[in-house]
């Protein structure tokens, strides 16, 4: 498998941490050095390892807002 290479450009925000420390965040980044994206995934505590997630740009990420802001939640 391909190493893969990522920049995190801006760290926005943790949504939740479970027991042994891994955290769901919402960052920036930068895949393989191509113009960075939302990314939200969960992420071991020194960020050297990661679990599967999504990637969004930045029309894709301002539609998912529009969506969870008409659903109230």
């Amino acid at each position: 498998m391909a190493d893969i290479k990522y920049d995190i450009i801006e760290e926005i925000g943790i949504l939740s941490e479970n027991a042994r420390g891994w955290r769901k965040e919402l960052n920036l980044i930068s895949w393989n050095g191509a113009a960075a994206k939302y990314d939200l995934r969960d992420w071991a505590p020194d960020h050297e390892k990661m679990g599967k997630g999504i990637t969004l740009n930045k029309e894709e990420a301002g539609v998912l807002a529009k969506l969870l802001v008409q659903r109230e939640l």
